[in-house]
C-alpha cells in the first residue's frame, strides 16, 4: 500500500477515547464511525470492487498500529477483517463463493464472527448449534454463540452449525454436515444479550448471541462440510486469516507496552542512585532490553506468514501449525512484555487509570482465543509425532 489508512491523527483520537470506553464498559461507537469514514472496514476489498485492495500483510501492520492505540477496538474490528480477509483469500484463488462479502463490505455492511460456543474446543471442526434445513437449500440456526465482537454494530453474522432435522419440516439426506452461512440482523431470529462485563477488552462488547431461528437463505450458505478436520479452502482461509490478525493485535499491545516502559524508565528516578533516571539502572535496562528482544522476534514472523499467504503459497495442512504457532508465540510474548513493562514502570501501573494497567487486563484475553495453548501443542504433536493411537 502507498499510504496507511490509519493516520497518526486518527490513531491519537482513538487512543484518547480508549480509557473512557474501558471505564464505562462502553462500545467504541465513535472509533467505529471514524474507522468507517476512513475506509478501514473496506481494507481488504479489491480495487475492482471499490476498495483499497490491501493484502493480509498490510492489514496486519495496520492492526498492530490500531491495537497500540486501543486494543479492544482493534480486536473487535479484527472480526470484520477476518470475514473480508477470508473473502479476499478465496477471491484471489479463483473461488468466488464469498464475493458477496466483499461487495457488501464495500457498501458499508459490518461483519461479525459467530462461531465460538461454550464447551466447544473443536471450533471449526464441530458445532453445538443446530442448522435446520428449510427445504430450499437454506437453514435456520438455533444455538448459543459467545465472544461475538461488534455485537452492537454488526449487520451480517457468519455462523456455523451442524445439520439436524427440522421440526415439522424436511429431514436429512445422508450424514450431517457442518453448515457455514451468513445471517442478517434485520432478518430476525437473533437475540444479543447485554452480558459483557469483563476484566479486559471491554470496548469490544463481545456479547453472547442467541440464535433462535436466524435464517440463511440458500445463496448465503457457503459450505456444507463433513465434521472434523478439513483442508477445504474456506477452512484454511478462516484459520490463517483469523490467527494472523489475532497475532497482530496482541503484537500491537506488546509494542505499546514496550514504548511505555521506555518512557517510564526515562521519567522515573532513583533516590539510591542520586536521583538518576531508572534508564541508567542496570536491572531496569536489562528488563527493557529483554522485552525488546522478545518483540523483535515477532514482527518478521508475522511478515513471513502473512506474506506467504498474500503470495498464494500452498502449505496445505501445514498452515495449521504455521499460524497456530504464530498466534501462541505472539500472544504469549505480548503477555511477557506487558509484565516486564509493568515491573519497569512501578506501582503507578497498578491503578485502574493507568494505560499499562489496562494493557495488562487486555492482553490476558489472548490466552482464550483459538488456537489456545493446549490446542496448538496438540496440533504440533500430531504433525510431529502422528496421531494418538487408540
Amino acid at each position: 500500500m502507498s499510504l496507511p489508512l490509519l493516520t497518526d491523527d486518527l490513531l491519537d483520537r482513538i487512543r484518547s477515547r480508549a480509557a473512557g470506553y474501558d471505564r464505562e464498559n462502553a462500545f467504541f461507537t465513535e472509533d467505529l464511525e471514524e474507522l468507517t469514514a476512513a475506509g478501514y472496514l473496506r481494507a481488504f476489498v479489491p480495487t475492482a470492487m471499490g476498495g483499497p485492495g490491501l493484502g493480509l500483510r498490510d492489514v496486519a501492520h495496520e492492526q498492530i498500529r490500531l491495537a497500540g492505540a486501543a486494543p479492544a477496538t482493534a480486536l473487535a474490528v479484527n472480526m470484520h477483517h477476518v470475514w473480508t480477509g477470508v473473502a479476499r483469500y478465496l477471491y484471489e484463488r479463483g473461488d468466488h463463493s464469498l464475493d458477496f462479502v466483499l461487495e457488501e463490505a464495500a457498501r458499508g455492511e459490518v461483519f461479525a464472527f459467530g462461531y465460538s460456543e461454550p464447551c466447544n474446543d473443536l471450533v471449526l471442526f464441530g458445532s453445538r448449534t443446530q442448522a435446520r434445513p428449510d427445504g430450499e437449500g437454506g437453514y435456520s440456526f438455533h444455538g448459543r454463540k459467545i465472544f461475538t465482537s461488534l455485537s452492537p454494530a454488526w449487520t451480517r453474522l457468519g455462523v456455523l452449525g451442524i445439520e439436524t432435522a427440522a421440526e415439522d419440516g424436511p429431514g436429512l439426506e445422508g450424514d450431517p454436515r457442518l453448515v457455514h452461512a451468513f445471517v442478517t440482523r434485520e432478518g430476525g431470529g437473533v437475540d444479543v444479550l447485554d452480558d459483557w462485563d469483563t476484566v479486559g477488552m471491554r470496548a469490544s462488547q463481545s456479547r453472547t448471541t442467541l440464535l433462535v431461528g436466524a435464517h440463511a437463505p440458500a445463496d448465503r450458505v457457503v459450505r456444507r462440510l463433513a465434521p472434523g478436520p478439513s483442508t477445504d479452502p474456506l477452512v484454511l482461509a478462516i484459520f490463517t486469516t483469523f490467527e494472523v490478525l489475532l497475532a497482530s493485535v496482541y503484537t500491537g499491545i506488546g509494542k505499546r507496552a514496550l514504548e511505555l516502559a521506555v518512557e517510564n524508565a526515562h521519567r522515573r528516578t532513583s533516590m539510591k542512585n542520586g536521583g538518576r533516571p531508572l534508564s541508567q539502572d542496570p536491572d531496569i535496562r536489562w528488563r527493557v532490553a529483554d522485552a525488546g528482544i522478545a518483540m523483535d522476534g515477532i514482527y518478521p514472523q508475522i511478515d513471513q506468514v502473512a506474506g506467504e499467504i498474500d503470495a498464494l503459497v500452498d502449505r496445505g495442512a501445514g498452515w495449521f501449525t504455521a499460524v497456530a504457532g504464530l498466534k501462541v508465540r505472539a500472544t504469549e510474548t505480548a503477555r511477557v512484555v506487558v509484565d516486564q513493562a509493568i515491573r519497569v514502570s512501578g506501582g503507578s501501573s497498578y491503578f485502574a487509570s493507568s494505560e499499562l494497567g489496562r494493557l495488562y487486563r487486555d492482553v490476558l484475553a489472548g490466552i482464550f482465543h483459538p488456537s489456545d495453548d493446549e490446542s496448538a501443542h496438540s496440533t504440533f504433536a500430531s504433525a510431529l509425532l502422528g496421531p494418538v493411537e487408540d
